[in-house]
C-alpha cells in the first residue's frame, strides 16, 4: 500500500478510520480547529499527549508512548488491527508522518496519510463536520518493532559504521544556532541532508534525493522531521529506513558528545 493518499481517492473510501492530528510546535493543542471543522467521521488525537510519551529527563521531546497507553489510544478511536486508518494534519506531513509511523511500528499495517492534509481536503471543495466523534471502541493489539528504530547506542554504531542523517537545517546541524533544544551540534559523524519542503507527492523526485543513501538511518531534533523522511521514503519505493527516534533531543539529554565540525567529503582527508 502507498503510504500516501489524494483527497478525491481517500473522500471515496470506505469504513477508514480517520484521525485528526493537526499540530502546532510549542503551540496550543488544536481542539478549536477541530471544533470548527473536520473530516467527516474524523477522530481528533492530541500529538503531544496521544501520539507520544510523557516527556522525562531523558528521551527527548517526543518519545513513544508505552505501548499499553498506545493500546488504549488506537482502541478509544476504535481502531483493529486490520483497520484502514487514514492520518491528516494541516498538510506539511510531520504530525501526520510521525503518527503513521507510530502507528506502523505498532504493527498496524493499513495506514496512509492524507496528502496534502486539511488544505487539501477543503482545497477540493470535499464535506466537513463539526461534531465530535465518539467511534466504537476498537481491538487493536500494540506489537512493537514492526519498523526499524535506533536508540542513542544504535544512532553512535551507524553513525560509525554507515550513514547516519541529520535532516534539520544546515545552520543546527553545523551548531551555529538551536532554537529548541539546550545543545547545539549534531551527533558526531552524522551527514546533513536538509529535509526542506520535499514534495511527497512525487515519488520520482524522492527516489532520486533518497536512493543515494541506501543505508542511511535518519534523525532530526524530536523524531518527527525524521519519521516525515521516513514517509518520503517509503513513497519512494524504497524500504523504509531506520530512525532515532528520540533524536538530537534524546542525544543531549544523555549527555552524548556533541560535533559542529562538518566531516569532510567522500575522498577529502579527515
Amino acid at each position: 500500500m502507498r503510504p500516501l493518499i489524494g483527497a478525491a481517492a481517500a473522500a471515496e473510501l470506505q469504513g477508514s478510520v480517520r484521525l485528526d492530528v493537526r499540530w502546532t510546535l510549542g503551540g496550543p493543542s488544536r481542539e478549536a480547529d477541530y471544533a470548527a471543522g473536520h473530516l467527516p467521521g474524523a477522530v481528533r488525537l492530541d500529538f503531544d499527549r496521544d501520539v507520544c510519551g510523557p516527556v522525562g529527563p531523558v528521551g527527548g521531546r517526543h518519545p513513544l508512548p508505552e505501548p499499553e497507553a498506545l493500546q488504549a489510544v488506537l482502541r478509544s478511536a476504535g481502531i483493529d488491527d486490520d483497520s484502514h486508518v487514514l492520518v491528516y494534519d494541516d498538510g506539511d506531513g510531520m504530525a501526520a508522518a510521525r503518527t503513521w509511523w507510530t502507528l506502523r511500528w505498532a504493527g498496524i499495517e493499513n495506514v496512509q496519510v492524507l496528502e496534502g492534509g486539511f488544505k487539501a481536503w477543503t482545497g477540493a471543495g470535499l464535506p466537513l463536520e463539526t461534531e465530535a466523534v465518539q467511534p466504537k471502541p476498537g481491538t487493536a493489539t500494540v506489537r512493537p518493532g514492526h519498523l526499524p528504530m535506533l536508540d542513542a547506542e544504535g544512532a553512535a554504531e551507524w553513525a560509525a559504521t554507515r550513514e547516519l542523517v541529520d535532516v534539520r537545517a544546515p545552520e543546527r546541524y553545523r551548531g551555529e544556532m538551536e532554537p529548541v533544544d539546550p545543545v547545539a551540534g549534531h551527533v558526531p559523524g552524522a551527514i546533513n541532508l536538509f529535509l526542506g519542503e520535499d514534495d511527497l507527492s512525487d515519488p520520482d523526485r524522492l527516489r532520486e534525493r533518497y536512493a543515494a543513501h541506501p543505508e542511511a538511518a535518519y534523525y532530526c531534533g524530536s523524531g518527527v522531521g525524521a519519521a516525515r523522511t521516513a514517509l518520503a521514503v517509503t513513497a519512494a519505493g524504497l524500504p523504509t529506513p531506520p530512525v532515532y527516534i528520540g533524536s538530537w533531543s534524546d542525544w543531549v539529554s544523555r549527555g552524548r558528545d556533541v560535533a559542529t565540525s562538518v566531516p569532510p567529503a567522500a575522498g577529502e582527508e579527515r
